[in-house]
């Protein structure tokens, strides 16, 4: 692809998405109560917003399998994947109610959480914001869990890791 400017929209929408993807993001597994049981999403749309207090947002998708659970649940959990979950990360994607391949266990709320992942966030609905064919969900963040391993990256199209220049 050739340097160039273009207005987004349909008919830019490829040229749109791949410049969207030059900006390199963690991935995450969003987990929450379902009526039928525990649901999890795969979102990279995962940002911090505040520190004091604690909020962060995630942006799921209108047309989602799934998306009136997710932004009306009350309470939520922010999974960040570790660099060796890529295969986790697609299982979410494309089986959000199958838990198979992780160990987890429900938290006071019925929230299923995971510990295989590099952090956590533990979170009750703060708020959320319509966005063109996706919502803002903001969270207040009750709960951080932290293991130190390194993250999943996803850019272009693709995952890989992290490597600090020093």
């Amino acid at each position: 692809m050739t340097d160039h400017t273009f207005p987004p929209g349909p008919q830019n929408e490829r040229a749109y998405r791949d410049a969207l993807g030059q900006f390199a993001t963690g991935v995450t597994v969003i987990t929450a109560a379902g009526p039928d049981g525990p649901v999890g999403f795969t979102a990279n749309s995962f940002s911090s917003v505040s520190l004091d207090p604690a909020l962060v947002l995630w942006c799921p998708a209108k047309n989602a399998h799934r998306f009136d659970i997710f932004a009306n649940a009350p309470h939520f959990a922010i999974h960040v994947l570790r660099e060796d979950q890529a295969d986790l990360s697609q299982h979410f994607a494309m089986n959000g109610d199958d838990f198979g391949p992780v160990d987890w266990q429900a938290d006071e709320h019925g929230v299923p959480l995971f510990d295989t992942c590099a952090a956590r966030f533990n979170c009750r609905l703060a708020d959320s914001h319509d966005a063109g064919d996706h919502v803002i969900v903001v969270g207040q963040v009750e709960d951080v869990y932290l293991t130190g391993a390194a993250p999943l990256v996803f850019a272009r199209g693709g995952y890989g890791h992290f490597t600090p220049q020093n």
